[in-house]
């Protein structure tokens, strides 16, 4: 039986958890805004205490790897990287939107996790429970609420800061057939990565933290820029 670190930081909220095996040990959370660079050391640290678990007593090492905050993700996995790095651990990187749905896993039915991408879009996922996990019935994906939510056309449960944002128009579509989770589960959770971990580590899925990328399903501002002054660029020669 695996003991697991997992680390979220890839929306305003962060946590990090202890979990041996499917049982959780200890969760850290905040949902004060930015700043989890500053923070997220003393997270996990108050987590392993809590747990009564070292670092080096760790098996495993599990991270949201995104979509969410560019800055959010890379300060999780970072974090992660060079902790699994350091102990030569394997690490797990985890969807923030499936680890997002696992906290609606006790419901029946589809469920759509949301998170508000800014710009009017949303990052989103479809998923029915399966065996206690959210498995994905379509790839993840970025675009406007309007769009994701035009191509359901089943009773689901919706999950997440981008649903609360935009609740209003997901009800004038789906009427009834919209259902919304409430309160702290609209962010996603340490201990759900760390479910979702165990699950991947007996699959033989964990491995070398040089091969877990982040997913931000669209280029960052600074990508933006660069592509739009190389295009001006291009044209200008």
């Amino acid at each position: 039986m695996k003991t697991i670190l997992a680390i979220d930081t890839a929306t305003s909220a962060g946590s990090a958890a202890v979990c041996r095996g499917t049982k959780l040990l200890s969760e850290n959370y905040f949902n004060t805004g930015a700043r989890h660079a500053e923070r997220i050391t003393a997270v996990i640290d108050r987590a392993l205490i809590d747990a009564d678990v070292t670092l080096e007593e760790i098996d495993l090492f599990a991270v949201t790897r995104g979509p969410g905050s560019f800055t959010g993700v890379r300060v999780g996995m970072a974090a992660a990287k060079g902790l699994s790095l350091a102990l030569t651990k394997p690490l797990v990187g985890i969807s923030s939107l499936q680890a997002l749905a696992m906290n609606a896993a006790g419901c029946e039915g589809q469920i759509c996790a949301m998170l508000d991408a800014r710009k009017k879009e949303v990052y989103a996922g479809l998923y029915h429970v399966r065996q206690g996990r959210a498995s994905a019935c379509c790839p993840e994906r970025v675009a406007s609420p309007a769009t994701v939510v035009e191509q359901i056309s089943e009773p689901t449960l919706f999950v997440g800061e981008g649903a609360m944002v935009y609740r209003e128009l997901i009800e004038s579509v789906l009427g009834t057939q919209a259902r919304f989770v409430e309160g702290p589960l609209n962010w996603p959770r340490a201990s759900m990565v760390a479910l979702l971990a165990a699950a991947d580590a007996q699959a033989s899925e964990a491995g070398s933290a040089r091969l877990v990328k982040p997913v931000y399903l669209r280029a960052s501002e600074a990508e933006i820029a660069w592509q739009k002054r190389r295009s001006e660029g291009a044209l200008q020669g």
